[in-house]
């Protein structure tokens, strides 16, 4: 949120019930004209295989246990890869 629209809530939260009906209701007669632009869905689909082999076939169980005890795989896996490579 931005400095001045909190600034804006705090002044609206001093005014009367009445006063904050008339501020609600003029807000609502602008933005009925007013074209919103909403962010595009995504679709989850989009992101499969995104990063193809990215753990080097190990099991991704295995991944997230060696890394709870301070291991450091990803390291391992790139030395594989650059093994491979050879």
């Amino acid at each position: 949120m931005s400095k001045r629209l909190i600034e804006l809530m705090t002044l609206a939260d001093a005014l009367t019930p009445d006063e904050q009906l008339s501020l609600i209701s003029h807000l609502t007669q602008r933005l009925q004209h007013c074209e919103i632009k909403r962010k595009p869905s995504r679709n989850l689909m989009e992101f499969a295989g995104i990063a193809p082999n990215l753990l080097g076939g190990m099991d991704a169980q295995e991944y997230v246990t060696r890394m709870r005890r301070g291991e450091f795989p990803d390291l391992e896996l790139a030395n594989q890869q650059l093994e491979k490579q050879k």
